[in-house]
């Protein structure tokens, strides 16, 4: 207990996360080539190399998303130490919107977690839903057992124990066999090697939690054999290849091999994470998995300082990282709002008291080197004493340092996966940055939003703005006004002096309920800050149209932290069999939502392990009418008002919903709406 309140526990833990998206980010651009491909076309990888591919180097990627979304099974079921599959399977189904997010969605029996989302939307709940009895063996033992696993380690610090649980459960959502055996021993890993920094030990630890006659525990001791009579690692890697290669396990990415390059890795690495990389990422076969694994488990065992010494690692991702998934606000992400995030669960799970540094501020730099996103093409950014410090040389120029919270990017991609996201910041919220003067002369900062405009470009807005000397320290708060409908794609602060400068910002962040009326503008970016959990958002007709061809769907857009609020529309439903407003919206199965029901009647209902009806009245209604909608959340109460008078009310004290977005909500059919307003109470 007394070592997860160690200051070592939180560098670790950042450290873990950043090899994990360093390691994937590298990988990305060549995964599934061979070692003789990448000898031939690459050379060996010692670098990022996503410009020979004209790729960005932050991406979208399965491995990065499913690594962080499916720990808020934890979150979202009270932090249970006896987590279930089953509940990890449920999680599955709220984050991931079909065919959109998250997984590779290759098909039935082509894809292991395609085919296990199906099971699991059928209603085969796991741990069936990944079984070898339901899927066969080769579906069930691909490498999805382990891409996803580090985060479980994460959590579990010096206890690979509770890690290799967790990573049972998680893993036989959608796999069995050997590849729930990859699992734990990746998960383990990650988990002892906050308390252990030697390999042999640590791979010692982590067979202790798989079956004495696994493939695995046969092949890992055939590697560390290889290892043991000085073979080097490029000798090392042509004996996995005869004995464990691709043409000996079927499927398109079999569990087997890549593990095998993971073990190799660490092995010949040693306390070289530069060389781990290499190793990982030259072998090939499932480059992005197996060095994002490798990542992960080295940035935990050598902390912080193992990414010293060598290739700059850290600058070029500036902490970036994205989580498309059904909560769309918090899609732009950061290495650092991630390991706060993995840290409380891991506090919560011992109950400890969860970390909240500098007021709870979104950006507060507390960890070593960390930018949160921060970026600058005219000045040069860099932590200095957990603040984040900007300078620059051009006299009388305005320099501006501003972090992503949104991006709109037509056709929707980055990388191979969708990009789907919500802005994290609206009108009617209120910024508050503090500000530490850091040169001689006056330098004047300003709080600036970059939002897009009819061209979908972004442009600056500026706001309130002050004046600084060294070491004057002045706090600004900017109350977002209304944008037109555009939606903000950039927060930060521009600084303006006679000659060369520097200013550094402690903290920024912003709070309160928004205040905006969603509706058509010109460009494509009103549209695409809307999470689309539907068959279609048609765009045409009412600029809201939607249609759900099977099931219940929602179009969402808004932030978990978003608490107490009312939202209204006016709605027509075309041809449904129930649609709606839901407000709270924590992803595809958690939402309150005021809806009308075909044949007649209105109800509030709360999804929430099923639907469960609030209060319902009867309501007479046609198709095509148009329809007023209000629903209020306010604490625990509940007001649905429909055309300004029929209202039902209830008080909901059982597991409530707290906070989250906002959506339509669409049960077989189409329906439409021109506008959705959100406001205070």
């Amino acid at each position: 207990m007394d070592y997860l309140l160690s200051d070592d526990v939180i560098h670790r833990t950042y450290a873990g996360v950043l090899g994990k998206i360093i390691g994937v980010y590298l990988g990305r651009p060549f995964e599934g080539w061979t070692y003789r491909n990448i000898l031939k076309e690459l050379g060996e990888i010692t670098y990022y190399i996503h410009e020979r591919f004209n790729d960005p180097l932050v991406v979208t990627d399965d491995d990065i998303s499913g690594t962080f979304t499916f720990l808020r099974a934890l979150q979202d079921n009270d932090y249970s130490p006896n987590l279930t599959a089953e509940q990890i399977g449920q999680t599955w189904l709220n984050y991931i919107i079909e065919n959109r997010t998250i997984l590779w969605w290759g098909g039935l029996g082509m894809s292991t977690e395609h085919t296990a989302y199906l099971r699991l939307k059928h209603g085969i709940s796991a741990p069936e839903s990944g079984s070898i009895a339901r899927n066969g063996q080769v579906v069930a033992e691909q490498i999805g057992g382990q891409i996803f696993i580090d985060g479980w380690g994460l959590i579990c610090p010096g206890e690979p124990d509770k890690a290799a649980y967790f990573a049972q459960k998680a893993a036989s959502v959608s796999h069995d066999g050997v590849a729930i055996h990859c699992g734990q021993i990746v998960a383990s890993m990650v988990a002892q090697a906050f308390v252990e920094s030697k390999i042999d030990p640590l791979i010692d630890t982590a067979l202790g939690f798989i079956p004495a006659d696994s493939l695995i525990r046969t092949m890992i001791d055939d590697i560390r054999n290889w290892h043991s009579q000085g073979l080097d690692w490029r000798r090392g890697f042509e004996q996995i290849e005869a004995r464990y290669g691709y043409d000996k396990f079927g499927g398109n990415c079999h569990v087997v091999p890549n593990h095998a390059i993971i073990i190799h890795s660490l092995l010949h690495a040693g306390d070289d994470f530069h060389r781990g990389m290499t190793i990982a990422n030259t072998c090939g076969w499932d480059t992005d998995c197996n060095s994002g694994n490798v990542g992960c488990i080295m940035g935990v065992r050598l902390g912080m300082p193992g990414f010293d010494g060598g290739p700059d690692w850290r600058g070029p991702v500036a902490d970036r990282m994205f989580l498309p998934t059904a909560d769309g606000g918090r899609c732009i992400s950061d290495a650092v709002t991630e390991t706060y995030h993995v840290l409380n669960i891991s506090r919560r799970l011992n109950g400890i008291e969860p970390l909240s540094p500098k007021d709870g501020m979104k950006y507060h730099f507390s960890l070593n080197g960390s930018v949160q996103g921060f970026t600058s093409e005219l000045g040069v950014l860099l932590n200095k004493d957990q603040t984040l410090q900007l300078t620059w040389h051009q006299a009388g120029q305005p320099i501006y340092a501003s972090t992503e919270i949104f991006r709109a990017c037509p056709p929707s991609r980055i990388g191979s996966y969708d990009l789907l996201a919500s802005p994290a910041l609206q009108p009617g919220q209120t910024i508050r940055a503090e500000f530490i003067g850091d040169a001689p002369e006056s330098v004047e900062v300003a709080l600036v939003l970059g939002v897009y405009d009819a061209q979908d470009q972004v442009q600056w807005v500026t706001g309130p703005s002050t004046n600084l000397k060294k070491d004057d320290r002045e706090v600004l708060e900017w109350t977002v006004p209304d944008l037109n409908g555009y939606p903000i794609a950039q927060v930060g602060f521009r600084a303006t002096s006679a000659g060369p400068g520097s200013i550094r910002m402690d903290r920024l962040g912003w709070s309160g309920t928004p205040q905006v009326t969603f509706r058509q503008t010109e460009g494509s970016t009103w549209k695409q800050q809307w999470i689309n959990g539907m068959s279609d958002h048609a765009g045409w007709g009412e600029p809201f149209r939607v249609v759900q061809n099977e099931g219940t769907g929602l179009l969402m857009t808004g932030c978990r932290e978003w608490g107490d609020y009312r939202v209204s529309t006016k709605l027509v439903p075309h041809l449904v069999e129930s649609c709606g407003l839901a407000a709270r919206v924590q992803g595809m199965k958690r939402y309150y939502a005021l809806e009308v029901i075909r044949g007649g009647g209105a109800r509030l209902v709360k999804a929430l392990d099923g639907i469960n009806v609030l209060a319902e009245i009867p309501f007479e209604w046609n198709l095509g009418d148009a329809i007023d909608l209000e629903l209020t959340v306010q604490g625990n109460h509940l007001v649905g008002t429909l055309n300004k008078k029929f209202k039902l009310e209830f008080e909901d004290t059982q597991r409530p919903l707290t906070g989250g977005g906002i959506a339509l909500v669409l049960t077989e059919g189409r329906m439409g709406t021109h506008e959705i307003q959100i406001a205070p109470i």
